[in-house]
């Protein structure tokens, strides 16, 4: 039987990592390239990530700058009634690599 999914995947470099007891957020930066006119200017959109158990002891080899790779699903909840309902889009990590250490690379 077939199944539903929503599911992610981001390559980009680490902003800041936020520890707590058992999970991690990873601020992960993902760049797009957009025409302005007749130049390209590059975007810079922040995706937060949330790394729990396993993943979570992954990025602890991770530091800011270093380029990842993360996979993993979304997940959408809400709380709160009526017209007070306030809704939120989780990126729940399932894989968390290091392909390259920030020290590591020359621009």
């Amino acid at each position: 039987m077939p199944q539903n999914i929503a599911e992610f995947r981001i390559i980009g470099r680490i902003g800041k990592i936020t520890s707590r007891e058992k999970v991690r957020y990873v601020s992960v930066a993902a760049n797009y390239n957009r025409r302005d006119g007749d130049n390209w200017k590059t975007d810079t959109l922040w995706n937060s990530v949330v790394c729990f158990s396993n993943v979570a002891s992954q990025v602890e080899a991770a530091g800011k700058g270093d380029l990842v790779h993360v996979t993993g699903r979304v997940r959408e909840s809400s709380h709160g009634e009526g017209n007070d309902v306030s809704y939120r889009t989780e990126l729940i990590a399932d894989t968390f690599s290091v392909l390259a250490k920030a020290d590591s690379e020359s621009d």
